[in-house]
């Protein structure tokens, strides 16, 4: 199954209040391995950069002052996504701002039924628990060290390695139930990769009967029983 896992940057918290996406960086996965294929853009948002936003991504107005408009890219990133689920961090605030970007263009709004949500699985999964993008990362053993500022294609990358944590890891028989077809899947692939087994040479049965005084220790003390289960009427 094809599934891509996303994140944006933008220029505040609301597309309500007027910002917009400044980043886009996706990852795509088949069968929740990743296969390479990318996509990332960079836009002019039309507008100032907060220096609140500006402080979490390090995009600058005059870095994105010569990048393209949302609308300049919007079909290579359609192409990119086609109709496969959408994998992102509290990915309802992904989705307000790419569908805001979507109607800007005059495009359908990405539905929010292919919207996965990696925060409430990692709520779910580890409730009382942090569930930052930082946390996991640690929680799962995934190398963050040039994560020094958020960006959309990195971010995008780590979370595609937290997502195959949450939803059974590199083990398959741990997969979730709706995730059985993957895993049949997956271990056709390892089947068809496993080195024609070693032969077994079969052993001869070895006698395993109790010696004499073994057995007359034994019946010495089921004598002594009162009422054993196996003698009481059913």
């Amino acid at each position: 199954m094809r599934e891509i896992v996303f994140d944006t940057e933008t220029t505040g918290l609301s597309p309500a209040e007027g910002h917009r996406i400044v980043e886009i960086g996706c990852v795509e996965l088949f069968n929740r391995v990743e296969t390479g294929r990318t996509y990332h853009a960079y836009y002019n948002p039309e507008r100032s950069m907060p220096v609140e936003a500006q402080a979490v991504h390090g995009l600058s107005e005059a870095f994105l002052s010569d990048k393209p408009y949302f609308s300049d890219g919007v079909e290579d990133l359609l192409d990119f996504l086609e109709d496969s689920p959408l994998v992102a961090h509290n990915a309802n605030f992904d989705f307000a701002f790419l569908n805001h970007e979507l109607g800007n263009c005059g495009r359908l709004h990405v539905a929010m039924s292919r919207m996965i949500d990696t925060l409430g699985l990692s709520r779910t999964r580890n409730p009382g628990a942090k569930h930052s993008l930082d946390a996991l990362c640690a929680r799962y053993g995934i190398d963050r060290s040039h994560r020094v500022k958020h960006g959309a294609l990195l971010d995008a990358q780590l979370l595609a390695q937290v997502y195959v944590e949450l939803t059974g890891g590199r083990q398959m028989g741990m997969l979730l139930p709706g995730d059985a077809e993957d895993a049949s899947s997956a271990s056709a692939t390892a089947s068809s990769q496993v080195v024609a087994a070693v032969p077994r040479i079969a052993r001869p049965a070895r006698p395993h009967e109790a010696p004499p005084e073994e057995r007359e220790r034994h019946a010495t003390f089921v004598a002594k029983l009162v009422d054993p289960l196996w003698l009481t009427a059913g």
